[in-house]
């Protein structure tokens, strides 16, 4: 192979790596926009879990005083529970994705 060839075959390569990471990198910043938005509301839903607040709905609840057609997912035992430990999980990640990446932080 020739050395314009060579050339040509990098460029491309190249081309295709920085359409992959700019997709990535507009995909986890749009991404993170949503978590950061979340924050407010996965605070609340920790705070009602397990609150009298939430026990009395649940009762209210299994009680038959709620209209039929209410949905009542944060009443389940696992929604809230199960949302909030891969909260806890996602952020571990997210902490050692961010440890890792100090040490190879590109130069512009």
């Amino acid at each position: 192979m020739g050395k314009q060839q060579e050339q040509i075959t990098r460029i491309r390569q190249m081309e295709r790596r920085l359409n992959t990471a700019l997709a990535a990198v507009k995909r986890l910043s749009t991404a993170l926009d949503k978590w950061e938005a979340a924050q407010e509301a996965i605070a609340a839903l920790d705070e009602y879990y397990g609150s009298d607040v939430w026990r009395q709905d649940l009762a209210d609840d299994e009680a038959g005083l709620l209209p039929e057609g209410l949905k009542r997912g944060v009443l389940s035992e696992d929604g809230i529970w199960n949302m909030l430990s891969d909260y806890r999980e996602l952020n571990e990640r997210l902490q050692e994705a961010a440890a890792r990446l100090e040490d190879k932080q590109p130069q512009p």
